[in-house]
């Protein structure tokens, strides 16, 4: 039973998290194909995408707005691409250069994480485009994550420009938030690109 305002912001989270993982992994495979079409286009039109020559992002897993074409574009557009290692310990996320795909392998959760033996780790997260992950995210580009506070802690100290991938139906007009949630700049889905904070 929920005692605090945290903990019923927490309950809440869970809820919405078991919910959309269960309606996000139901998605049309044709339509998901055309949302992340869609959605890639639109990042690849941004000001801030052609401005910036580093490419923060993660590696989408099945459910997840693809990344894929996003970082063979970055490549192919000359830009430099960082993909998250997680520490379960620490349960911070610490940023390596790939150059290919071969530079990653399955790690935390199955996630595809670069190899910190073979990958140069990132110093300077002063400027570059991020990409961020999101089960859902609101008007003000705060996310509903996966629960841990990776991207959270990550996003207090950068200074670049953060951007929330997600498919419009799971938007909405106000998450649940925390004291320790940082919202994204941009948020860009199949349908259109909003401006949330800077």
């Amino acid at each position: 039973m929920p005692t605090s305002v945290n903990d019923e912001i927490k309950a809440e989270k869970i809820e919405l998290r078991k919910n959309i993982k269960k309606t996000r992994s139901a998605i049309d495979r044709v339509k998901k194909f055309d949302f992340d079409a869609e959605i890639q286009s639109r990042v690849l039109a941004l000001r801030d995408y052609a401005k910036s020559d580093i490419l923060f992002t993660y590696i989408s897993m099945n459910t997840e707005p693809s990344t894929r074409a996003l970082i063979y574009a970055a490549w192919a557009n000359g830009k430099k691409v960082a993909v998250p290692k997680c520490s379960e310990e620490t349960t911070e996320m610490t940023f390596y250069y790939i150059n290919s795909m071969d530079d990653v392998k399955s790690g935390y959760n199955g996630i595809m994480e670069p190899d910190p033996d073979t990958c140069e780790q990132v110093k300077d997260y002063s400027h570059g485009l991020c990409i961020v992950p999101g089960l859902s995210f609101d008007a003000e580009g705060y996310r509903l994550g996966y629960g841990r506070g990776y991207y959270d802690r990550f996003l207090k100290h950068f200074r670049g420009v953060s951007v929330g991938l997600c498919y419009t139906s799971y938007l909405k007009w106000k998450l649940p938030r925390g004291a320790y949630d940082v919202p994204v700049n941009l948020i860009v889905t199949e349908q259109y690109t909003r401006a949330c904070t800077r």
